[in-house]
């Protein structure tokens, strides 16, 4: 998700501005600001529960644990949904910064990176007792709203492209939100923390391989 962020959302966003010159960073860094800004009040006002976590986040709720869990996680997908839609929408307007392989590597990307989210949900499903249907039901659900993210921003297309350079740089904000705060904190937890920091080393390697040999 760094990687995306970097080479397939921010890049094309202040490519896509050089024609502001000297400030051809400010829809990059504005949109990443405002991106940021939508996950930390979505966070604050959808009820949901981290991984290895007890204490609840937003307002009081009376659902169960599995169900914020499952909200955590389907939060946190909005933004990666919303990436694939805004570059897709990029491409199929002619924007000239954005070829269909590069749109391609980054689904491609998140679509590998979907896989552990959903072991999230599904793994201690099972190991509550939850049959195995259910939980690889529960697993696939929570990313359910990627693409559902992705088809409504393509959908709006037409109000999309004028602010294009802003959405780009909004969806890595927004992404780049999840890593920091939830995804590194877990993969550093318990004693071999430098496993998560070799998956970390290994998933911005192949993302960028994907996006620069595609792109």
């Amino acid at each position: 998700m760094t990687a995306a962020a970097v080479w397939s959302l921010l890049i094309p966003a202040i490519d896509r501005s050089a024609a502001l010159g000297k400030f051809a960073f400010v829809p990059a860094a504005g949109g990443f600001i405002l991106g940021v800004a939508f996950l930390l009040l979505m966070d604050r006002v959808i009820p949901h529960l981290h991984l290895d976590s007890d204490k609840p986040e937003g307002p009081k709720s009376s659902l169960n644990k599995t169900a914020m869990l499952i909200f955590a996680v389907t939060l946190h997908n909005i933004p990666e949904g919303m990436a694939v839609g805004v570059v897709f929408a990029g491409m199929l307007a002619g924007d000239a910064g954005i070829s269909f392989a590069a749109a391609l590597a980054l689904a491609a990307g998140i679509a590998i990176q979907n896989f552990p989210e959903g072991a999230i949900i599904s793994l201690p499903l099972k190991s509550s007792g939850a049959g195995r249907g259910k939980a690889f039901l529960y697993g696939t659900l929570s990313g359910a709203v990627e693409p559902l993210a992705a088809i409504l921003t393509i959908a709006a297309s037409g109000i999309i492209i004028p602010v294009l350079a802003w959405l780009l740089s909004f969806a890595a904000g927004a992404m780049m939100y999840v890593v920091v705060e939830e995804l590194i904190p877990e993969a550093s937890e318990g004693e071999h923390s430098n496993i998560g920091t070799i998956g970390f080393a290994a998933g911005f390697v192949i993302m960028m391989i994907l996006d620069v040999a595609l792109g």
